[in-house]
């Protein structure tokens, strides 16, 4: 696993760290099962608090790409299904909230297009 973090970059290290994670777990780089080292450990490797990589490590547990199996350590999970699996269900809920709102499909998708070029920088 290797992880850069750019303290210059304006982005919080915690998300780097969680941003990096995510996408090596994701691309298959961290494949399921890898063990993920300790937070102190990475906190060391990468010259951060270890409250930084544990607030990483909480965001990431939380969107299921790691989990955490008590003393036996963190391992990448199963993300991608689980991850589709809730992006479906939140698209399911935006969809019967701007219906009820009254807006158009039309409309409902420039929200959703807007919003997901502002999450990705695009």
């Amino acid at each position: 696993m290797t992880l850069k973090i750019r303290i210059t970059e304006g982005t919080a290290p915690y998300e780097q760290v969680r941003a990096q994670i995510s996408d090596q777990a994701r691309s298959g780089t961290l494949p399921v099962g890898y063990r993920l080292p300790t937070v102190r450990g990475l906190a060391e490797q990468l010259g951060l608090a270890a409250n930084t990589v544990a607030k990483a490590y909480r965001a990431l547990e939380t969107d299921g790409v790691i989990e955490t199996r008590g003393r036996n350590g963190t391992f990448v999970a199963a993300a991608g299904s689980a991850a589709e699996r809730e992006g479906a269900a939140a698209a399911q809920v935006y969809a019967e909230r701007v219906r009820r709102l009254g807006l158009s499909e039309l409309d409902a998708m420039d929200a959703v297009r807007d919003a997901l070029r502002a999450a990705y920088g695009g």
